[in-house]
């Protein structure tokens, strides 16, 4: 199967470590992954702040970049949910019906990483291992948007050596949102310490969520507050096997 990578911003930006991740895992599960150079943001950020105008060339581009591939897979509910389910309207509400229809086409073909695993390729066990505390942040866009529903858990539950462990009030918002942490930060920032709390109460050594946004969010305050729980991404403990974890030395 011919995949593109839909690499996101944050990922590309910040961090690569996860699109990294993401084609070791899918090759390593028989895919043949390429990385489109064409590839930019996809719009989504000036869609939810209200710049239609200026994100049709975003979507013109995006659908270009990704044309003729089986399947296109990002590691972000957010990107993917954009793709899916604002491009082609978009492109409608432009008034350009010929990029409506190859946003809609790519849109069909565009997969969030947990649903392009357990739904198209059909495994829950990707011959991951990963021996640590984990506790997972199910992301609002996946949840509520692309409606991804128990795929991330089914496929850490597979997950050689980890102990999972249940967040409570797991689907909580965490607070970061986009541009809505930087236009209501107290809220933001009440909505973060809540879910820090959370995370904190499960005793874990790792919060994992499929989106970089998040993670960021959710990294940044438990780094600040020194708790010493580090966020990674679904990707990188899917992609973890047991001949990269370092060796303990013998006591």
């Amino acid at each position: 199967m011919r995949v593109a990578l839909f690499v996101t911003c944050l990922v590309d930006g910040l961090f690569p470590d996860v699109g990294k991740a993401t084609v070791g895992l899918l090759e390593r599960l028989g895919c043949t992954v390429e990385v489109p150079r064409a590839q930019t943001c996809c719009g989504q950020m000036h869609i939810n702040t209200g710049y239609l105008r200026e994100a049709v060339p975003l979507v013109r581009r995006h659908a270009a970049a990704f044309a003729g591939y089986d399947a296109v897979v990002a590691p972000s509910g957010s990107c993917a949910g954009s793709v899916r389910h604002q491009h082609a309207w978009l492109a409608a509400e432009a008034g350009d019906p010929g990029l409506a229809a190859a946003a809609g086409e790519v849109a069909s073909r565009t997969f969030e990483l947990s649903e392009f695993l357990v739904d198209v390729l059909g495994v829950t066990d990707v011959g991951a291992y990963y021996p640590h505390r984990v506790t997972y942040h199910p992301t609002c866009h996946s949840l509520r948007v692309l409606r991804v529903g128990d795929r991330p858990l089914r496929l850490l539950r597979e997950v050689g050596g980890i102990d999972l462990v249940e967040l409570p009030q797991a689907e909580a918002c965490c607070g970061f949102g986009g541009t809505f942490a930087v236009k209501n930060p107290d809220t933001s920032a009440a909505m973060l310490a809540d879910k820090m709390h959370n995370v904190l109460s499960t005793r874990a050594e790792v919060c994992s969520a499929s989106d970089s946004s998040c993670l960021l969010h959710i990294g940044g305050g438990l780094s600040r507050l020194r708790t010493g729980v580090r966020t990674v991404h679904l990707a990188e403990i899917l992609a973890s096997t047991r001949a990269e974890q370092p060796e303990v030395p013998p006591r």
